[in-house]
């Protein structure tokens, strides 16, 4: 549940991107006398070739609109990473955490940021690259890093349902999930790597 709270505000914050977005590409082909004036100018620089000078026009706009879709996209991971990274170094829990009553512990600034980073990854980053590898027409290779986004992401899940209940963002940041009948409260906590279990 606290996965899927969270997941709602970046996707709230992957709607906002798009909005944005849409506005800055519709921008692109609605400014008449900017169009008008790069138009006529890639129309001059090419010496009378009109063709070649509609498809260097064309591309420009493309490739411009190619940008501001990447430029979501980067918006989008850095966000999120932020938002796990300050959550968690500041309160030690999301607020998806927080409303259903968990807490990651041990989460000193390094450690909340290789949670987070994990975390993004395998949540947003990586299926950022699969959508803009498709943007910039590389199908194949974005099929394949959409198949290596689902198995991140998994691989990052599964392992919640093992004994110590820790995804691979825990194991990784050496952090581990307390509350709601997990560790503290609930089933034994998972000592700190490196730690020696009491008697």
């Amino acid at each position: 549940m606290a996965w899927f709270i969270d997941f709602a505000l970046v996707l709230a914050g992957a709607s906002a991107l798009a909005v944005l977005t849409f506005h800055r590409i519709s921008g692109l082909v609605t400014d008449v006398p900017e169009l008008a004036t790069r138009g006529g100018l890639d129309l001059l620089a090419s010496r009378g070739d009109v063709l070649g000078a509609g498809e260097h026009f064309g591309l420009s706009l493309w490739n411009k609109a190619v940008l501001y879709v990447e430029q979501a996209f980067g918006m989008l991971v850095v966000a999120t990473f932020l938002y796990q990274w300050t959550c968690l170094a500041l309160a030690g829990r999301t607020l998806g955490k927080g409303l259903v009553g968990l807490k990651v512990d041990r989460t000193a600034p390094r450690r909340a940021a290789l949670r987070a980073a994990v975390t993004t990854a395998a949540d947003v980053a990586v299926y950022a690259v699969a959508c803009v590898l498709l943007v910039e027409g590389r199908f194949l290779l974005s099929l394949t890093v959409w198949a290596v986004a689902v198995a991140v992401f998994f691989l990052n899940a599964l392992p919640v349902l093992l004994p110590g209940r820790r995804s691979l963002a825990d194991r990784v940041a050496g952090t581990a999930v307390t509350g709601f009948g997990l560790g503290r409260g609930g089933a034994a906590s998972v000592p700190a790597p490196g730690a020696t279990p009491a008697p």
